[in-house]
């Protein structure tokens, strides 16, 4: 939380608050969680995938994780084609037609994510669904991801993070008014430094 010096996003969006799912990599106990919890996401919601593909570049590293714990194949989807070898968007060997589930680490407003979900029908597979480690559960995630015909799940969202972060004293009372704000229009937020 950094209300005083916000972080700004890929999508240029400021924000006083970033989740960083990335560092769970480095911590055996909350990576096996991570791992085991996604997977069962996916056996759960979509029983019937054929492979796990990753977002590039947050969602390769979990995916790949769930992959092996099911024991299914793996592959990425790059933000766009590779400039040289092959040229490839679609990095793996994942076969026209199979059923898939996209893997991310977190949802803002799915761009990236859908854009994901776009060149894997592209490329001939049909996507099943998204899980996700994290959402900020924006309405205009709901809205892109239901436009797309594409349900998704996650292990966390906003609230419970926010939640949690009370509770342990990472985020004091007085910062939910700012918290709020952000939160209902992230877009346009701006916070005086």
């Amino acid at each position: 939380m950094s209300p005083s010096e916000p972080f700004t996003w890929a999508s240029g969006w400021r924000s006083p608050i970033y989740c960083d799912n990335r560092v769970s990599l480095s911590h055996p106990i909350a990576r096996t969680f991570v791992k085991e919890s996604l997977a069962a996401l996916s056996k759960n919601h979509y029983p019937d995938a054929d492979a796990i593909v990753g977002v590039a570049t947050a969602g390769i590293a979990p995916g790949a994780l769930v992959a092996d714990l099911l024991g299914l194949p793996f592959g990425y989807v790059r933000p766009e084609p590779k400039k040289h070898g092959m040229g490839k968007r679609l990095e793996g060997d994942i076969a026209i037609g199979s059923k898939v589930v996209v893997l991310e680490d977190l949802v803002s407003t799915g761009k990236s994510s859908l854009a994901t979900i776009e060149a894997l029908r592209e490329e001939g597979c049909e996507v099943l669904g998204l899980i996700a480690v994290f959402s900020y559960g924006f309405e205009q995630a709901e809205l892109n991801f239901s436009n797309a015909n594409c349900p998704f799940q996650v292990l966390c969202d906003y609230e419970t993070l926010i939640a949690t972060a009370i509770k342990t004293g990472d985020v004091q009372l007085e910062q939910l008014e700012t918290l709020s704000a952000w939160r209902q229009s992230p877009s346009t937020w701006r916070q005086e430094v």
